[in-house]
């Protein structure tokens, strides 16, 4: 059966209700991007207070457990196209939204346990790298403790993807919010030693965002678990049970959104240990701009999760329309905002990175000159960073995951790591080279898969079951 267009579908009022759909779905979920990424950028402004060396090591450190975690995370966010488009089909709606949850849980645990054995030898990892000896061993310490947040992390995400596809995503984002005022308390007790326990520096902070991914992953379970709203669909019932079919389902759609998503973060962290080489300024330079980076991008990322939602709940019910309209409301209210974010970078970059170290303290000055010139890149690949963020939430909607992994693969590194190589190492552009690299790769990713998107009426005219 064919998706069949309806009369007055691009109506003033169809796109106008479209907005409305999105923004009400996509302003807790951008909101939520936005406290989970604070939980780490607490960390960071934390730990900038103890210096250079033990910032430059959690930088290390962090950027190795995300490059597993943002993997996992895609392959368990597979759960959100897969219940969206339950819902959208509205046909045994409870067990199949159940089945796709529980395996969402299996799936955490099969890739968590692989990933704890992998971070807790962080040491040598990095300096197969080149890490410096000193910073690689203290990047193992901060690690050690971070990485126990692993399991719990992706089961909140597949809570997460649960509450958004029934467009109730303020929860989530409640939930998140308190967990930020718990990691700052629990890093002033840790990191520094208050009430009587011992200050442990950069363990301190690992423990405590560990803890920080425990409490919102029992919060929103328990929230889940007994709210009158949710606990018809019993999810933890049972969970244990395995259900191959279902299993394989989301490996086979979840593992292609997980390769895009790790092309993406580990061409990052290949740039920090590119960056490595600069010597340990250009390291704290680099988190401090990278770190706002991600703060803006969590806009456009959330606003991709708002698409596939919307993009799925749509395909589910077999309307072309109302996919065409999700996805481009998502695509224009993302490519605005990291127009504006773009402006701010250009115009008032030491008033943004006045919120990581001292911009007035002379021991800072090469920091802040360094990110300075980093944040300029930053501002420029803002717009296309946004569109490729936003394509890929919108195909992933369609549960079309595969093409866009190959265009990442070729994007991010094919063109993105090459070229930061050749222009930091064959140029005089030095650090500032590495950054131009991301730019250009965002920016293939960014055209192939609007592109892709564009091709949408020949995707859509499979049968949908």
């Amino acid at each position: 059966m064919l998706l069949v267009p309806r009369q007055n579908a691009f109506s003033r009022d169809a796109w106008l209700g479209e907005l409305r759909a999105t923004l009400a779905l996509g302003w807790p979920l951008v909101l939520t991007n936005l406290a989970q990424i604070a939980l780490t950028t607490t960390d960071v402004i934390v730990l900038g207070r103890l210096g250079a060396a033990q910032l430059a090591a959690a930088t290390l450190g962090v950027n190795l457990y995300f490059g597993l975690l943002i993997f996992a995370i895609g392959v368990v966010t597979a759960t959100s196209p897969m219940m969206a488009s339950a819902i959208g089909r509205g046909r045994h709606v409870v067990r199949d939204v159940r089945r796709t949850f529980r395996q969402g849980l299996w799936t955490a645990v099969i890739l968590a346990v692989p990933s704890w054995l992998v971070l807790w030898h962080s040491e040598p990892i990095l300096l197969l790298f080149g890490q410096e000896p000193q910073l690689a061993a203290d990047a193992q310490s901060f690690v050690r403790m971070l990485q126990w947040g692993f399991l719990p992390a992706l089961g909140y995400i597949a809570l997460r993807s649960f509450v958004a596809a029934l467009e109730r995503p303020t929860w989530a984002l409640v939930v998140t919010g308190t967990a930020i005022l718990f990691n700052v308390a629990a890093n002033w007790v840790l990191v520094f030693g208050h009430f009587g326990v011992p200050a442990l520096g950069l363990r301190g902070s690992g423990l405590a965002t560990t803890l920080s991914n425990l409490f919102v992953f029992v919060s929103l379970a328990c929230l889940v678990a007994f709210s009158h709203r949710f606990r018809r669909y019993r999810l933890f019932g049972n969970w244990w049970r395995p259900d191959w079919a279902r299993l394989v389902a989301l490996w086979r759609l979840g593992l292609p959104i997980g390769a895009t998503l790790a092309f993406e973060i580990t061409v990052f962290n290949a740039a920090v240990f590119l960056m490595g080489q600069f010597g340990t300024v250009a390291i704290a330079a680099h988190s401090i701009a990278i770190q706002i980076a991600s703060a803006s991008f969590m806009v456009p990322m959330g606003l991709g999760q708002a698409a596939t939602v919307r993009v799925g709940l749509a395909r589910g019910a077999r309307d072309r329309d109302g996919i065409t309209r999700a996805g481009w409301t998502a695509f224009t209210l993302a490519v605005t905002f990291m127009s504006t974010t773009c402006v701010l970078m250009l115009s008032a970059p030491h008033l943004l990175i006045g919120a990581f170290v001292d911009i007035h303290d002379p021991a800072n000055a090469a920091v802040v000159a360094t990110a300075v010139s980093f944040l300029l890149w930053a501002a420029i690949f803002q717009v296309v960073d946004g569109a490729q963020a936003v394509g890929a939430g919108m195909l992933r909607g369609l549960q079309d995951a595969r093409v866009p992994m190959l265009y990442a693969g070729f994007g991010y590194w094919g063109v993105g790591l090459s070229l930061s190589a050749i222009l930091a190492f064959r140029t005089d552009l030095g650090a500032v080279g590495i950054w131009i690299g991301l730019a250009a790769g965002l920016a293939v990713v960014a055209c192939v898969m609007i592109r892709r998107w564009s091709l949408r009426e020949r995707l859509c005219l499979v049968p949908l079951s």
